[in-house]
């Protein structure tokens, strides 16, 4: 069984909402919080924790935001890789998904999830996706979780804890700063706190 691992930006007030553009999330004052924070760490950390070869499961406006960037994007090991993976994702409008390969995930998101999860294949990476990363924690899904906690806070927009998730314990498996200030941690499921 493949792992399934969140990577998510996030400000210390637990907002993961448009990170890379004011326009990624509709228009978003704060929008684009995550670039002016840019150091190598950072890009080496992410390259890092996809690995080798990942197929990716994507919420859809994730998957939107991806297939207009990326298909676009030259000379970027990580473009190649995202390009290259299967995509998995969440939506109601299969018959538009373009950038491939891709599968939908099929009316009960939770079932898709564990099918893709249950196949032979490299780890599925999860980015952003305030719906589908509450929906795998909640569920008890996500095996690895990197957050990339940025020094500033944002006060309103999407959070990525949601009030459904019962309460869990995580493992710090490691953290580090980058010279701009942001911390990497990697964190384990561990189960439930209960």
């Amino acid at each position: 069984m493949r792992k399934i691992r969140i990577i998510a930006h996030i400000s210390l007030d637990g907002v993961i909402q448009s990170p890379g553009s004011r326009e990624e999330d509709g228009d978003y004052a704060a929008g684009g919080w995550a670039l002016r924070y840019s150091d190598a760490a950072v890009g080496q950390a992410i390259i890092a924790a996809h690995g080798k070869s990942f197929d990716l499961l994507l919420g859809r406006h994730t998957y939107d935001i991806f297939a207009g960037h990326w298909p676009k994007a030259e000379n970027s090991p990580l473009a190649d890789g995202l390009n290259a993976a299967t995509k998995y994702v969440a939506t109601h409008r299969p018959e538009s998904l373009t950038w491939g390969p891709v599968q939908d995930l099929g009316q009960d998101i939770a079932k898709g999830v564990r099918s893709a999860k249950s196949k032979s294949g490299p780890d599925l990476i999860v980015w952003g996706s305030s719906t589908l990363t509450p929906l795998l924690l909640e569920q008890g899904l996500a095996d690895e979780i990197l957050l990339l906690v940025y020094p500033l806070l944002l006060g309103t927009g999407k959070r990525f804890f949601s009030d459904k998730v019962d309460p869990r314990e995580l493992a710090l498996v490691n953290t580090q700063a980058g010279p701009s200030g942001v911390l990497l941690n990697t964190y384990r499921n561990v189960g439930s706190l209960l």
